[in-house]
């Protein structure tokens, strides 16, 4: 099959999935990875005959968007911060909401850049918080927990890409009476989505994202929040600070959960969608 050849299958086998623009950017994509080549490189070798191997690997690329597959996990690898994080399945995908969580938390650390700060985040998944944290807060030593093995072991090589120290922990936070030691600031990104709301995701999250990183149970939404909130109370330094992503729509109880657990100075703050997706808060 010529490189033109395949160009036209690739469109016509996914326009039924994506916008036109998501395909001719998955197509620069694949002339990267595969061939090594850019689209302009690709019109002059609009002739080239795939030799079998190559064909079998563009195929592959192909069938896996065409199953919704998220291209994240495809090319096993993103960017996260300005820095690059390595991808699986056993964690998500990192947000744009969740990069200005880990800015809006570094613009409230910035003169303490020199200070040894004691750093927490709790289920970090990816490492996406934690490494973030300790590229853009050197002096800083973080911590980063996850209940998931397989997950810790991608932070570990995220950190190791990176070049950060990072004291990595496996625990389920939700069997925890009590953190290790004390902390200037907590973190957490937990599970919020509710089961209810499964009908409402595309595919490409609800079929490869990892649940367990995802959802609660509509009975018990603030799960984590309480018990995280539980633990911070007795483990943050005085005036520490815990921050938290939250679902949207339990903005205010999240407030008052914190207030009531001894909190002050709680803040929720909106991201540049205009949801309400992040909580600051003092002991």
């Amino acid at each position: 099959m010529t490189l033109n050849a395949f160009r036209i299958f690739f469109f016509e086998t996914l326009k039924s999935f994506y916008e036109l623009e998501e395909i001719q950017g998955f197509y620069s994509l694949l002339l990267n990875e595969k061939l090594g080549i850019s689209r302009v490189e690709a019109v002059l070798q609009s002739e080239r005959i795939l030799d079998a191997s190559t064909e079998i690997e563009c195929r592959d690329f192909l069938k896996r968007l065409k199953n919704q597959e998220p291209i994240q996990y495809i090319l096993n690898r993103t960017h996260f911060c300005d820095l690059p994080f390595v991808l699986n399945a056993n964690v998500l995908i990192p947000r744009p909401e969740t990069e200005e969580l880990v800015y809006w938390m570094v613009s409230h650390l910035e003169i303490n850049l020199q200070k040894k700060l004691q750093i927490l985040d709790i289920g970090t998944g990816s490492g996406c918080i934690a490494v973030s944290l300790a590229k853009l807060l050197p002096k800083a030593e973080v911590s980063a927990m996850d209940v998931s093995r397989e997950a810790l072991q991608t932070a570990q090589e995220n950190a190791k890409i990176n070049q950060v120290h990072i004291h990595f922990i496996e625990a389920d936070v939700l069997k925890m009476n009590s953190l290790e030691t004390s902390f200037d600031i907590i973190v957490s990104n937990p599970p919020y989505v509710l089961n209810t709301e499964k009908s409402k995701m595309r595919n490409n999250v609800l079929n490869f994202e990892p649940h367990q990183a995802l959802f609660v149970p509509d009975t018990n939404p603030l799960i984590f929040y309480e018990k995280i909130a539980d633990l911070a109370i007795n483990s943050l330094h005085k005036n520490g600070l815990l921050f938290f992503e939250i679902n949207e729509a339990y903005g205010n109880e999240v407030c008052s959960l914190l207030a009531e657990n001894g909190f002050v100075d709680v803040e929720l703050k909106k991201d540049l969608f205009g949801k309400l997706r992040m909580i600051r808060a003092k002991r």
